[in-house]
Formats: C-alpha cells, sequence, structure tokens
C-alpha cells in the first residue's frame, strides 16, 4: 500500500509540474539561408588605402565563387501578453569548405564540419508594468532608426540596452531606447607615450527618442540621438575598435586620415576626452495620393572630440522617393544628396558620421550600397560602401514586377557620384601622402583600416561616378520556401587626374568594374 500511494504521489508530482510549465508558451522560429556567389573585381585594389577604393571591400578576401549558409533559431517564451522572453541564436555565416577562426568560434565549413560557429544575437525581455501601457525590452535587441526610404543610414543593428515605447493614441506614440555599444574592454596600455589604466574611458553609450505620427495616409517619425564616445572603447584607441561593427564604427565617427595639422602633416595628440555625437532626423511616407506614394529622410550628425578639432566631423544627407502602384509593378524614381568633405583635413570632415547599419538593407541600392537582404555580413554588396555618405545620385526602380504568379522582379538602374574633394584625395590618399593619410594619433590601428581610416571601400570624389544596374528575381516555391536570383553589375569611371599617382589610373588588370550574381534558397518557418 505505502509503495502504491508513494506511485501515486510521483505521479500527482509529475502531473503538478506538467501543468505549471504549460503556463508558458514556447514559440519557435526560424530560417535556413544557402547562399551562392559568383562575381569578381568586388574590391578594386591599390594598395593600404592609398587609392580610392580602401582594403574593406565587400569581396576583399573572397574567391570568385563562393558558398555560404546561415542559420537562425528564435525561441520566445510567452508567459502572457505582459510578459516574454527570447532568445535569438544564429549559426553562421559558414563558408562551405572554409574552417577559419574568429574570435570566439571557427566556421566549421570544411570536410569534417567541426567547428562552433553558434553565435548569440539577441536575448531579452519584454515586459509591460501592471495597470499601464507602457512596453518594455530589455537586453541585446536590435535596434534601429526609422527611414521610409533606404534604411536608417545611421543605426541598425543589434545591441545590449532597454527599449521603452508607448502609444498616447492612434495618432501618437514615443520610444525612448540607451544601448551601451562598448565597455571594459580595455586593457592596459601605452599610446602615443602615454601610460593609459585599463577600461579607462572605454565606454560607448548612445540614447535617442522616436516620435511616430500616423494619419490617414500619411506617417511622419521624427527622432533624435545622442551619444558619449570613449577614445578607448572597443579595446584599443577608439578607431581600434574591434567585433562585427569594426569597419562601421571605424568609417563612420572619424575623419578620413584621422587628425591634420594646417600644414598637412598628421597630429599625434593624444585624445584624452570623450567625444560627444548628436544625430537627429525626420522622415515621412504620403500614401494619401493613393496610387502616388512619396517619401523623405533627412538626416544630420555632429560629433565632436572635445579639444582636438580636428578630429570633429559634421553633415548631412536627405533622399526622395516618388512611387506609382500598378496592377503589376510599382514603378519609381528617387535621388539622393549626402555632404562630403572639403579641402582642407585640419578642420576635421564635413561627411556625416555614422554609428553601426550593418543590419540595414539599402531600399535603393541592393549591389553599391549594403542591399543584401539574406546574408548581408557575408553576402558582396556595399562595393561602394555600407552607408551613402559622401555620394549623390539619381535613380529609378520597376519594383515587385510579376507577370506569373509567386514569381516577382524589381528591375534598377542608378547614377552615383561623390561629393568629397578631389584636392583633399589628390593630396593626401591618392599615393602622394608618405602617410596614406593615417595620422600619428591613431598609429596603434591594425587591420583592413589601418590606412585609408575612416574610408568606406570606394572614395568618390566629385570628380569620380558610377553606374549601377540589378535584377533581383523571388519565387515563392512553397509557403515557406522562396529562392532569390540577383544579377548586378557596376559601372566605375574613376578620374585619371585625381588618382593618377595610384593603381585606379588607367583601369590596370587590378582595377575593373565589379559585377556579381547570386542564388540564395530560404527555407522560413
Amino acid at each position: 500500500m505505502k509503495k502504491i500511494a508513494t506511485l501515486l504521489l510521483a505521479a500527482g508530482l509529475v502531473f503538478g509540474t506538467t501543468t505549471g510549465a504549460s503556463a508558458i508558451d514556447f514559440k519557435v522560429k526560424g530560417e535556413w539561408i544557402m547562399s551562392f556567389d559568383y562575381g569578381q573585381n568586388g574590391r578594386i585594389t591599390g594598395g593600404n588605402g592609398g587609392t580610392g577604393w580602401n582594403n574593406r571591400g565587400s569581396a576583399g578576401a573572397s574567391d570568385e565563387f563562393e558558398a555560404v549558409q546561415r542559420v537562425r533559431v528564435r525561441l520566445d517564451a510567452v508567459a502572457s501578453e505582459s510578459l516574454s522572453g527570447t532568445v535569438h541564436l544564429e549559426m553562421g555565416d559558414t563558408t562551405w569548405g572554409s574552417n577559419r577562426v574568429g574570435v570566439n568560434s571557427s566556421e566549421g565549413g570544411a570536410l569534417g564540419s567541426d567547428g562552433h560557429p553558434v553565435e548569440l544575437k539577441n536575448a531579452y525581455i519584454d515586459w509591460t508594468p501592471p495597470n499601464t501601457d507602457l512596453k518594455i525590452r530589455m537586453g541585446i535587441q536590435g535596434i534601429k532608426l526609422p527611414s521610409f526610404t533606404t534604411g536608417s543610414q545611421v543605426f541598425n543593428h543589434d545591441a545590449a540596452g532597454i527599449t521603452a515605447s508607448y502609444t498616447f493614441n492612434d495618432n501618437v506614440a514615443l520610444t525612448g531606447f540607451w544601448a551601451r555599444a562598448y565597455n571594459d574592454n580595455f586593457g592596459e596600455n601605452n599610446i602615443l607615450g602615454h601610460h593609459v589604466n585599463a577600461n579607462y574611458l572605454d565606454n560607448f553609450d548612445v540614447a535617442g527618442l522616436i516620435l511616430p505620427l500616423t494619419f490617414d495616409g500619411l506617417k511622419v517619425s521624427p527622432w533624435v540621438m545622442g551619444g558619449i564616445v570613449g577614445p578607448n572603447s572597443g579595446g584599443d584607441h577608439f578607431a581600434g575598435t574591434s567585433g562585427a561593427a569594426a569597419g562601421d564604427i571605424r568609417a563612420g565617427m572619424v575623419p578620413v586620415g584621422g587628425a591634420y595639422r594646417k600644414d598637412g602633416t598628421p597630429s599625434d595628440k593624444y585624445l584624452q576626452n570623450y567625444g560627444s555625437a548628436f544625430w537627429a532626423g525626420v522622415t515621412g511616407d504620403a500614401t494619401v495620393w493613393d496610387p502616388f506614394r512619396i517619401a523623405f529622410d533627412v538626416n544630420y550628425g555632429a560629433i565632436t572630440w572635445g579639444e582636438d578639432g580636428r578630429l570633429n566631423r559634421s553633415g548631412w544627407l536627405a533622399s526622395l522617393l516618388f512611387e506609382y502602384k500598378l496592377d503589376w509593378a510599382i514603378p519609381g524614381i528617387y535621388g539622393w544628396y549626402s555632404t562630403g568633405d572639403d579641402s582642407d583635413p585640419s578642420n576635421g570632415s564635413e561627411r556625416m558620421p555614422t554609428f553601426s547599419t550593418i543590419h540595414t538593407n539599402n531600399g535603393f541600392s541592393s549591389f553599391a550600397f549594403n542591399g543584401q537582404p539574406w546574408i548581408p555580413e557575408g553576402g558582396r554588396d556595399n562595393v561602394i560602401g555600407r552607408t551613402m555618405i559622401g555620394t549623390w545620385g539619381v535613380g529609378a526602380h520597376l519594383k515587385d514586377m510579376s507577370f506569373i504568379d509567386d514569381l516577382k522582379h524589381t528591375f534598377r538602374v542608378n547614377y552615383i557620384g561623390g561629393t568629397n574633394s578631389p584636392t583633399f584625395a589628390r593630396r593626401y590618399l591618392a599615393g602622394n601622402n608618405p602617410d596614406n593619410g593615417r595620422s600619428a594619433i591613431l598609429n596603434n590601428i591594425s587591420g583592413p583600416n589601418a590606412y585609408g581610416l575612416g574610408m568606406d571601400p570606394l572614395y568618390l570624389t566629385t570628380m569620380d561616378s558610377a553606374l549601377e544596374i540589378g535584377l533581383a528575381n523571388e519565387y515563392q516555391v512553397y509557403e515557406n520556401f522562396k529562392i532569390y536570383f540577383e544579377g548586378s553589375y557596376l559601372a566605375t569611371f574613376i578620374d585619371k587626374n585625381v588618382w593618377k599617382n595610384s593603381k585606379m589610373n588607367g583601369k590596370s588588370d587590378q582595377v575593373r568594374d565589379p559585377w556579381n550574381i547570386n542564388l540564395t534558397f530560404i527555407y522560413s518557418f
């Protein structure tokens, strides 16, 4: 009898545990992505940033043909509408055949596949304070600034922080966030003759407000973001940041080449103060004249480095889009303009600073800028740059053309020009400067941005331009399975007088127009 009672008690505990666990609703989502690329000239070489092309080009270390895969798994633990938790894991990017070792993992694409390429992408909780409509998200999460045209050209990435949003009524809402990009990564070091203690001036924090306004046929979202930037954030002196966003941070937060004196020689002043960053903008989307659509973005940004104005940077970027919706396609025309560097490097930079835009898929360009939607970090886009800073352009597209069920196409053509001073490029970047545009203030920087610091892969002056042509096709095979095929070509027109001392001159065998075709398979659930 005691044994029977014991068994009944154990069974009761088991069923009681099951009942308690069932109060949490577990939801699983994910996707498998297999991507195949073949292309050439994704990086135009010139050596150490001594030309318009920097070494951080999209295919700088790639073969002409590559196969890459990525797997994402997202687990939501939902207790109620007021409380849930999310863990988002990512396996890859894994290049087939590669077992390259990264910071904390190896790709696992070589024979045997014994790598460990599992990454924590997001981990956060969502909760609502009792008896309120305030929604709070805490943890590692995706944060982006709003855009109705190109996608944010300032900030769109995963970050550790807190986001809070409140809806006042059907027309007005407010979102605020704080993110800590870097902290406690700096080890004790000697920089430019200064002994620097560990973790000194090494935090990088941003905070922002977004005010979405929604009316019949009109959406407008003004926003503002500010930040404090420690000169030692990211591990070394500021521009030596490490991690996935390193290239983004370097190219977006300091002038090309670093700091210069009035006589044009590199500055060797050691930064001992925080930098102050500020951005503001407004984006709008008008469909009140449907089937016409008008969208716009205006962005301004500035970063100041205390007493050393030679590293300051400020500028703006604006874009405009007109579309007309047809039954079979959406034709559109658009344009953008961004300020660029003047001829005097000692007064800082006139290019708008950017924070991190790795997750922005550019709505105007899928090859010249960051626009490949499926494997952005591992794809072969952003041949000119992750952002449109320092460029202007006009373009047209036929979006979502469809003549057969489940098959749609997008054709685009863009003419892209530069807004940077050819005099600056000729004197400091085109092989005429013995320091290759690198200042001693950032002398300890290593890696692909060691020279040509602050540059995107292609530094376009007002004398340079490019023409992008692309066709993207998407076939919905099953409800959860699609095939994506895209071909892109970038014709470059580089001024020989600006780059006469570099390998850009005359378009040698090392300098040819980039092109790429991509075939991607996506299974999502």
